[in-house]
């Protein structure tokens, strides 16, 4: 498997110091609380013995005058509670980051040759870092100049401030593996772990891919989570002979129509990651159609054979879009089949708005068992340089358009606000296509009704 980054395993171990800091602090408030009430009892005990010494006795013929008679509460024991019996997680994943002129241009300084893309995630920052293992897919090459949409080159500050907010893990099996041949592809996979991220279904070499077995393996607080990450296709290029193995695929015929799916090979990396005992594995894909809000036939066969083969969890991108998202809690699965553009030119139809998806696991200590609890989901805006002060930059859906609605001094354009909150009804329509319509057609009835 690939090696732990000093640095993954420095926030790791940073996020569960807090996390142990915060338990023991539960605990302290706990037992100054049981201190409280065995002192309270205690008292109202010694303050009731005072008083019935001061009255006179019962008759124990039962012929002089009754008193009444008080038990006080049994006081509870101040012990130290047991270890926790159960360990939560939280896993944060966003959908592409497209690497364009727009995207490029988004961090470019207004005077001087550098870079800064601290503004353009400023909004989202504290929502990515706050996640116990946050992944994202990265559509884009670490090439160095000339940058943009024709190299699909982007500066070494983007996966740094990728860094800076909280990304441990970039997918990078996808359609820009090897845009810039396997070359690129050493570079940027290179620059990724240079920034303190580890990059998943790719690999610099066969010999890599042999070491690794084609996945990742995390620890996070006791949690061992697996990661693991294929695609469809590399914008129909393909893999030249020797490097075969450089990127995991989906399909035998990855460069041209995708309609063989590699069921071998699939199996050959899922049964080696099995044997790793994971308590939860996660698969990321890079699959589907752009622009198409479709969920294909052989998207659910594939789904099928992964959760079959032990994933638990699938994070789908591509279609810049964003899809159903089914969480099976009789059979504890959760697929998403799109996550949409994290961040992008959000040029088309449903691309300027996406999600990031928070999803809440459990392990069972004592029985080893792992439980997917459920998920919340984030809806997040890519905001264009007409509407918002000629900067490109992602924001929080919900809090911009409170934001705006209090005349915030950096609010968004009218028009920002009208198209965000169209974004939140089709996001609402997209992750739960049956749920929205039920809901639809309720209102409906009430209106008709009333």
């Amino acid at each position: 498997m690939a090696p732990e980054r000093d640095e993954m395993e420095r926030r790791r171990r940073k996020r569960a110091a807090l996390e142990k800091k915060r338990q023991e602090e539960a605990r302290k408030m706990r037992r100054k609380l049981i201190t409280a009430a065995a002192i309270f009892a205690a008292c109202v005990g010694l303050v009731i013995y005072l008083t019935r010494g001061n009255t006179p006795a019962a008759d124990p013929e039962g012929t002089g005058p009754a008193t009444d008679t008080f038990t006080a509460p049994p006081t509870e024991r101040a012990t130290e509670p047991p270890d926790t019996p159960t360990t939560t997680i939280h896993i944060k994943a966003a959908g592409d980051l497209n690497v364009t002129d727009k995207v490029v241009a988004s961090g470019k300084a207004s005077y001087g040759d550098y870079y800064d893309y601290t503004r353009a995630f400023l909004d989202v920052a504290a929502l990515m870092s706050e996640a116990d293992l946050t992944l994202m897919n990265f559509e884009g090459n670490l090439v160095g100049p000339p940058y943009g949409t024709e190299t699909a080159s982007a500066p070494q500050e983007l996966v740094q401030a990728l860094d800076a907010m909280g990304v441990d893990i970039l997918q990078m099996a996808n359609s820009y593996a090897i845009h810039n041949g396997i070359i690129g592809l050493n570079q940027t996979l290179n620059n990724i772990r240079a920034a303190g991220i580890e990059p998943v279904g790719a690999f610099t070499s066969q010999a890599e891919f042999q070491e690794s077995k084609g996945y990742t393996i995390c620890d996070i607080q006791g949690i061992k989570v697996a990661v693991v990450a294929f695609t469809k296709g590399m914008g129909g290029l393909g893999l030249p002979a020797g490097s075969e193995d450089c990127v995991n695929k989906l399909y035998l015929d990855y460069d041209t129509e995708y309609k063989k799916i590699d069921y071998d090979g699939i199996r050959k990396i899922l049964k080696n990651l099995r044997s790793e005992k994971p308590d939860v594995t996660i698969a990321m894909l890079h699959w589907g159609m752009e622009h198409n809000d479709s969920v294909f036939e052989s998207q659910q066969d594939i789904a099928a054979l992964m959760f079959d083969e032990g994933v638990d969890v699938i994070l789908g991108t591509h279609s810049h879009m964003i899809h159903e998202i089914v969480h099976d809690k009789e059979n504890n699965t959760l697929v998403a089949y799109s996550l949409g553009d994290f961040f992008g030119d959000a040029s088309k139809a449903g691309t300027n708005y996406s999600l990031v998806l928070d999803i809440q696991i459990t392990k069972d200590n004592e029985m080893g068992t792992t439980k997917i609890d459920g998920f919340t989901t984030t809806p997040i805006y890519t905001l264009s340089e007409t509407e918002n002060n000629g900067y490109r930059r992602v924001v929080r859906i919900d809090e911009t358009i409170a934001a705006y609605q209090v005349n915030f001094v950096d609010k968004v354009t009218g028009s920002a606000k009208d198209s965000m909150e169209y974004a939140l009804e089709r996001i609402e329509a997209r992750i739960d296509p049956a749920a929205w319509k039920a809901k639809q057609e309720a209102q409906k009835a009430a209106e008709e009704a009333g």
